[in-house]
């Protein structure tokens, strides 16, 4: 048997400075931890997801109403959900939205996910607070890809990456941390593997793969720095691309600017329960509470946030 990987290193990171993304399934996923741990996570960035709860619990609602339908899913009863969830305390308080920094985007090209589901995301998040920051980018010719700055066809690779001229990496961390925020010319951290399990629960199996990833910026090992996790869409898991998103996605030159540890995720693919793809947890294969605190990939989550010294 191979040897398991290391911990993750220890950390001692900044919780006022804690944001998500994630594109597709990444999205879906990034948007829950957003509502979830809202009184810590100040900003989210969604690529091609949809709204928190859409799927109710039910896969093939969320195959239909939650990807391509003939209408985007309403937003008021999606609402009055979340701020149910809130007071009873499954998620934090809708309060913690307020000032958050949300930046969509939707490709015009994109034949995967509707433009009205995304809409209906930034739209949700408009109902739930004033104060929330909400920028939404929906006019470039992109398809339902991750865009890197590389000049190519900006076709999606086996990867569902595309070299597009569009650095979407960079637009995250601008969107969330610095819009004048310019990035190192190369990664000069370190891209460490972890070993995912130990942070799971009995009882609460998060369905992840056994490797994630980090990436530390060499202040981040001295310094007190922010953390940034970056959520993969379905198929792109390291179990099956190796380590291209998570080393060439673009998030790393940017995070050594803005003093941001990168964490990377990974889920599995499962046959039972019915996930092949290896997507994030929007329609509820780890039970009941996936999209709320006491989900198990949240509650992975948290224990994951716990041992970088941030409480959620």
């Amino acid at each position: 048997c191979a040897e398991p990987d290391p911990p993750l290193p220890t950390l001692q990171l900044d919780a006022a400075r804690v944001s998500v993304s994630g594109i597709s399934s990444g999205a879906y996923m990034a948007h829950q931890v957003h509502l979830a741990f809202s009184a810590t996570i100040d900003g989210a960035a969604l690529v091609a997801g949809g709204p928190y709860g859409c799927a109710q619990g039910d896969l093939q609602t969320a195959l239909s109403a939650c990807m391509r339908p003939e209408r985007g899913p309403e937003v008021a009863p999606l609402a009055e959900a979340v701020r149910a969830r809130a007071i009873e305390r499954r998620i934090d308080a809708v309060a913690g939205l307020d000032g958050d920094r949300v930046w969509l985007l939707h490709g015009r090209r994109d034949e995967v996910v509707a433009a009205a589901v995304s809409a209906a995301t930034a739209d949700l998040y408009r109902a739930l607070s004033p104060l929330v920051q909400v920028s939404v980018d929906d006019d470039r010719e992109l398809g339902h890809v991750f865009a890197t700055a590389d000049t190519g066809d900006c076709q999606a690779d086996d990867a569902h990456m595309a070299a597009c001229g569009f650095d979407l990496a960079g637009a995250v961390f601008r969107a969330l941390v610095d819009p004048g925020l310019q990035p190192a010319v190369t990664p000069q951290g370190e891209l460490l593997a972890f070993d995912q399990r130990p942070y799971g629960e009995d009882g609460h199996d998060p369905l992840l793969a056994d490797r994630g990833y980090v990436y530390v910026p060499p202040q981040c090992r001295e310094q007190r720095c922010g953390l940034h996790v970056a959520f993969h869409g379905c198929e792109m898991q390291a179990d099956r691309i190796g380590t291209r998103f998570v080393a060439e996605a673009g998030y790393n030159r940017w995070a050594d600017s803005a003093g941001v540890v990168v964490l990377y995720p990974q889920a599995r693919s499962s046959l039972m329960p019915l996930n092949p793809k290896a997507c994030w947890d929007w329609w509820g294969y780890t039970g009941r509470d996936y999209d709320t605190r006491d989900g198990a990939q949240l509650r992975w989550l948290r224990r994951v946030f716990a041992q970088l010294g941030i409480a959620v």
